[in-house]
C-alpha cells in the first residue's frame, strides 16, 4: 500500500508553511518550535514531499518551501529516516523531476543532490542511470529537470563520480553530455556544458579520453546566441588553459580572437568569464609568446572594462559625498584574520625579506562590492600582464592614459587612475620618467569633488609610494603626506578607508623619514578616533600600529605618548573580552608597546592583566568544549593568539620591566598549556612569547625548562613552518641564557645545564638545515640556533660539524651584523676549535661566511683571524695559494684586507 496523508495532518502542515512566510518574528519563532515538534514524527517528511510533488493546487512558493524544509531535514537527520520514508522521498523525486514549474523542478533537483551527497550515491544505484535515461525524454520539462539535477550532482560530487566506488559512471555520462551540446534548447545546451565543466580541473579520465570531441564541440558553440551558453564556453576554455593547454595551443590564435570579442560581450557575466582568460593565460609560460601580437587589441579592451558600470555606481552610492555620520551595519565589516607572530632576522640592504610574506592587496579600492566583477577582473588582468610584459606594455597604454587621466567625465578619469595603479608594479621602470608630472596630478585628484575619484587616487598613490620616498622629501613626500592626512579626515567613509590604507603603505615605505612630521601625523590620527564609524576604526588601528613599527623608538617622546595613548586606552576599556574588535586593537598596542619601550610602562599593567585573562578564559572554554562538545561551544582561539602576541610585544618593548608582571601572574602555567595546543597558530605564538620572555626575564622561565624543552623538540617539524621557526628561535634564546647564567657560576663546564637537551633538538635541526626547499627564514633561524647550541655545548655539537657546516654558512651570509649572528658565529668558531677536521672539506664556505661580516667585535675578529691563519699554516703557503685561487675576486680582496690572508 502506498503512503497516503491524513487530511487533518496535511492541513496542519500547510498552515505551518503559510505561517513561515510571515514577516512577523513572533510567528517565525512559533514556526521554529512547531517544526521541532513535528520532526519527532517520522512521517512528517512524507507530508513535506507530498506537498512538493503532489499538491499541484497549492501555490508554487509554498510547495517549494516545503521541499526546502525537507532538504534541511535531510541535511540534519537523514540517517534517522526510516527506510520506508527515505524510499518514498526518493521515488517521488524521480517521478516528478519533470514538473511543469521550473521552480519545483529546481527544488526537486536540490533535494536529490542533498540526498546524494549524504553518502547515498552508493546506496541509490538507480539514481544516475534513471536521470541519464530521462534525458532522452521527448518532454522538455523532464529533460531539463533531469539535467538540472545532474548538474547539481556533478557540482557536489565530482570526485566521487570519477572514482572506482561507483564503477566509473562518467564513462557513460560524459559522452552522453557531449551529445547534448547540439540540443535545440539553449537551457539544455547550457546544462550539458556546465556538467562537463565540473570535471576539467580534476582531469577526470573519462573527459581526458574525449578531450578532442569536447574542444571541437565547444568551438562549434562559440557563436551561440544564448549568453548562458557563451558564459559556460568561456568558463570551459579558461579551465582548459590551466589543465590541457597542450590541446589549445594549435588553436590559440583563434581562441584569443574569440576571447577578445567575448571580453566585450554585452552580457557582463559573459565578459567577466572571458576576462578570466587573460588572468589565467598570464600565469602560463607561453603567455608572452602567444599574446605579444595581440596587446594592441587587448590593452584598450581591458582599460575599457575598468570603468565603473552604472549599477556599480548605484550600489556604491557614488553620488553620496558625505556619509561619515551614518553608522556601519555589521555586514559592512569583513571578518579580520590575525596573522600570528613569526620571528625573522634583518637582512643586508634594509628591511626584513621581501616576498616571503605574500599579502594580496591588489585592488582593495572597492571591496565593499566584494563581488568579483568585470572592473576588478580587468584591473587584475592588467596588473598580471604588466608583470609579464613589463615596459613592453607601455607603448599600448600611454597614448590611452593621457586621454583618460585628464578626461572631464569623472567615471573615465577614475578608471584612468585605476589603470595607473594597476601597472605600478610591472611597469615601474618605464613609468619613472613620467612620475614627476603624474604624481602631482594624482595628489591634485585627492581633492576631486567626487569621492570615488578621491578614494582611487589614494590607492594608486600608495602603489607609487616607493618612488615617492626615494625622492627628496620636499618634492613629493611632504605634499602627498599633507593631502593624505586631510583625506583621512574626509567626510566620506570610503575615502577615509582608502586614505588610511594608503597611509599605512606610505608609512612602511618611508619609515623614519616620517619622524619630523610625527606631531602632525598623530594629531590627525587621534582626531580620526573621534570621527570614525566602526569599520574604519579597525583600519585606523592598523595605520597607528604600522606607524609605530615604522618609526620605532622615535615615538617614545612624552608629547607623542600624551597624544596617542589616552584614546587607545579609552577604546581598550570600552571593549568587552568577547568583542572581536580587540584583535586589531591588540595588534596595534603590540606595535605601540614595542616602539615605546619604557614609555609604555604607565599603561602596561592593565594591558598585561587583560591578556593573561583572555588566554585563561580561552583555555578554560576549550577544556569545557573538549569534555562536553554537545553542551559548550568551541572557543574562538584568535583571542588567545592575539593576546599571546601582545604579551610578546610587551616583553620585547619593556624588557626587564616585564619581570614583576610575570612574577605576579600564572603566565608560565598557561604558556605550558598553549605550547601543547592542537592549533598550530596557538603554538606558533606561544613559542614566540617563550623566546621573548627568555630574553626579558629568564629567571621565571628557567624553572620550567625541563618541562618545556621536550615540547620544543616535538615542534621542530617543518610541516608547520612558522611553528617550527618560532620553536627553533626559542631554543636558541634558551641556550644563550642557560649558557650565560651558568658561566657566571662556574667556569669549568658552561654547558652542563643545557647538555641533557641537546640530543632532543640537534638531530631535528641538522635535518631541517639540510632539507631541500626549506624557506629562507627557517634556514636562517635554524643556523643561528645550531650555532648558539654549539657555543654553549661545543663538546656535544661539534662532532656533527661536517653534517651542517656548508648549509650553515650559506644561509647566514646575507644576514646583517647583529647579536644573533654574533653568538652563532662564536659558536661555530668554538666548535671548529673542538673539531677542526669537520670544516676542512667546506672551508671555502666558511671563508665566504666570515667575509660577510661588515664589522665584527674585536674578540670575534680575533677568533676568525686565528682560524684562517691556523688553516693557512696547516696546509702550507703553496697549498693555500692554490686553494685561494678558487675564491671570487671580491672574497679574496676582503679576506686579504681584513685578515691578511
Amino acid at each position: 500500500m502506498e503512503w497516503q496523508p491524513d487530511e487533518q495532518g496535511l492541513q496542519q502542515v500547510l498552515q505551518l508553511l503559510k505561517d513561515s512566510q510571515s514577516p512577523n518574528t513572533v510567528t517565525q519563532r512559533a514556526v521554529q518550535q512547531k517544526l521541532e515538534q513535528l520532526n519527532q514524527f517520522p512521517d512528517f517528511n512524507n507530508y513535506l514531499i507530498f506537498v512538493l510533488t503532489r499538491l499541484k493546487t497549492e501555490d508554487e512558493p509554498t510547495r517549494s518551501l516545503s521541499g526546502l524544509i525537507l532538504k534541511n531535514n535531510v541535511k540534519a537527520h537523514y540517517q534517522n529516516f526510516p527506510p520506508t520514508v527515505a524510499d518514498f522521498i526518493k521515488q517521488e523525486c524521480l517521478n516528478n523531476i519533470g514538473d511543469p514549474s521550473p521552480l519545483i523542478r529546481a527544488t526537486i533537483g536540490i533535494l536529490i543532490t542533498t540526498i546524494a551527497s549524504k553518502g547515498e550515491l552508493q546506496t541509490w544505484p538507480e539514481l544516475l542511470p534513471q536521470l541519464c535515461n530521462l534525458l532522452n525524454s521527448e518532454d522538455y520539462n523532464t529533460c531539463e529537470g533531469s539535467f538540472g539535477a545532474l548538474q547539481k550532482i556533478c557540482e557536489d560530487s565530482s570526485e566521487l563520480l570519477d572514482s572506482d566506488a561507483l564503477n566509473r559512471p562518467l564513462n557513460i555520462m560524459i559522452p552522453k553530455f557531449l551529445q547534448f551540446f547540439k540540443h535545440c534548447s539553449p537551457k539544455i545546451r547550457s546544462h550539458a556544458i556546465a556538467c562537463v565543466n565540473q570535471f576539467i580541473i580534476g582531469r577526470a579520465q573519462a573527459l581526458m579520453d574525449n578531450i578532442d570531441t569536447f574542444i571541437e564541440s565547444l568551438f562549434a558553440l562559440a557563436a551561440d546566441e544564448d549568453s548562458e551558453v557563451r558564459k559556460n564556453v568561456c568558463r570551459a576554455l579558461v579551465m582548459l588553459l590551466e589543465v590541457r593547454i597542450d590541446r589549445l595551443i594549435p588553436h590559440m590564435h583563434s581562441i584569443i580572437q574569440y576571447m577578445l570579442q567575448r571580453t566585450q560581450d554585452p552580457d557582463e557575466n559573459v565578459a567577466l568569464e572571458a576576462c578570466e582568460f587573460w588572468l589565467t593565460l598570464a600565469e602560463q609560460p607561453i603567455c608572452k609568446e602567444m599574446l605579444s601580437g595581440h596587446l594592441v587589441q587587448l590593452t584598450p579592451i581591458l582599460v575599457n572594462g575598468m570603468k565603473y558600470s552604472e549599477i556599480d555606481i548605484i550600489l556604491l552610492k557614488g553620488d553620496v559625498e558625505e556619509d561619515e555620520a551614518v553608522p556601519d551595519s555589521d555586514q559592512d565589516i569583513k571578518p579580520r584574520f590575525h596573522k600570528s607572530r613569526t620571528v625573522t632576522l634583518q637582512h643586508e640592504g634594509g628591511e626584513g625579506e621581501e616576498g616571503e610574506d605574500i599579502e594580496d592587496d591588489d585592488d582593495d579600492d572597492d571591496d565593499t562590492l566584494s563581488d568579483w566583477n568585470l572592473r576588478k577582473c580587468s584591473a587584475a588582468a592588467l596588473d598580471v600582464l604588466a608583470n609579464v610584459f613589463r615596459d613592453e606594455l607601455l607603448p599600448h597604454l600611454l597614448p590611452l592614459l593621457k586621454g583618460l587621466l585628464f578626461h572631464p567625465d569623472w567615471v573615465i578619469k577614475e578608471s584612468g587612475i585605476l589603470v595607473l595603479g594597476a601597472i605600478a608594479e610591472g611597469c615601474m621602470q618605464g613609468m619613472v620618467p613620467y612620475l614627476p608630472e603624474l604624481i602631482p596630478h594624482l595628489i591634485q585628484c585627492l581633492c576631486d569633488k567626487k569621492a570615488l575619484v578621491r578614494s582611487i587616487a589614494c590607492w594608486t598613490l600608495s602603489r607609487y609610494a616607493h618612488w615617492v620616498v626615494s625622492q627628496p622629501p620636499d618634492s613629493y613626500l611632504k605634499p602627498l603626506m599633507t593631502e593624505l592626512l586631510k583625506r583621512i579626515l574626509d567626510g566620506n567613509k570610503r575615502v577615509q578607508e582608502a586614505a588610511c590604507s594608503a597611509f599605512a603603505t606610505l608609512e612602511e615605505e618611508a619609515c623614519t623619514e616620517l619622524v619630523p612630521y610625527l606631531s602632525f601625523i598623530l594629531d590627525t590620527l587621534v582626531f580620526a578616533f573621534g570621527k570614525y564609524q566602526h569599520k574604519n576604526l579597525l583600519i585606523l588601528y592598523d595605520a597607528i600600529g604600522t606607524l609605530a613599527d615604522s618609526v620605532g623608538h622615535h615615538l617614545n617622546q612624552p608629547e607623542y605618548i600624551q597624544k596617542l595613548m589616552p584614546p587607545l586606552i579609552n577604546k581598550w576599556n570600552e571593549l568587552k573580552d568577547e568583542d572581536k574588535d580587540l584583535f586589531p586593537l591588540l595588534e596595534c598596542l603590540s606595535s605601540v608597546a614595542t616602539a615605546l619601550q619604557s614609555g609604555f610602562l604607565p599603561y602596561c599593567e592593565p594591558v598585561y592583566q587583560r591578556c593573561v585573562t583572555l588566554v585563561q578564559k580561552t583555555l578554560a572554554q576549550a577544556m569545557m568544549y573538549n569534555q562536553h562538545p554537545d553542551q559548550y561551544e568551541a572557543p574562538d582561539k584568535d583571542f588567545m593568539i592575539v593576546a599571546l602576541d601582545l604579551l610578546s610585544g610587551l616583553a620585547e618593548g619593556l624588557g626587564g620591566h616585564v619581570e614583576q608582571l610575570v612574577a605576579r601572574s600564572n603566565i608560565m602555567t598557561l604558556l605550558f598549556q598553549c605550547m601543547q595546543d592542537t592549533m598550530p597558530e596557538v603554538r606558533q605564538s606561544s613559542f614566540a612569547l617563550l623566546g621573548d620572555l627568555t630574553k626579558a626575564c629568564f629567571l621565571h622561565v628557567k624553572p620550567c625548562i625541563a618541562e618545556f624543552m621536550p615540547i620544543l623538540g616535538l615542534n621542530l617539524n617543518p610541516e608547520f613552518i612558522s611553528v617550527c621557526n618560532n620553536a627553533t628561535w626559542a631554543i636558541g634564546e634558551i641556550s644563550m641564557q642557560m649558557g650565560t647564567s651558568v658561566k657566571e657560576q662556574t667556569t669549568n663546564c658552561p654547558g652542563a645545564e643545557m647538555q641533557p637537551y641537546v640530543g632532543m633538538v640537534l638531530p631535528h635541526l641538522v635535518e631541517i638545515i639540510n632539507r631541500p626547499n626549506t624557506p629562507k627564514t627557517l634556514l636562517e633561524n635554524t643556523a643561528i640556533t645550531i650555532g648558539r647550541l654549539g657555543y654553549v655545548c661545543p663538546q656535544e655539537v661539534a662532532p656533527q660539524l661536517q653534517q651542517f657546516i656548508r648549509p650553515w654558512c650559506t644561509s647566514l651570509r646575507n644576514i646583517r651584523d647583529n647579536e644573533e649572528k654574533d653568538s652563532a658565529f662564536r659558536g661555530i668558531c668554538v666548535m671548529i676549535g673542538v673539531n677542526p677536521a669537520g670544516v676542512v672539506q667546506d672551508f671555502i664556505f666558511f671563508c665566504d661566511a666570515v667575509a660577510s661580516w661588515v664589522n665584527p667585535k674585536d674578540d670575534l675578529r680575533d677568533m676568525f683571524y686565528k682560524i684562517l691563519h691556523g688553516f693557512k699554516d696547516q696546509v702550507g703557503e703553496e697549498n693555500w695559494q692554490q686553494f685561494s685561487e678558487q675564491f671570487p675576486p671580491l672574497l679574496k680582496e676582503r679576506l686579504s684586507a681584513c685578515y691578511g690572508v
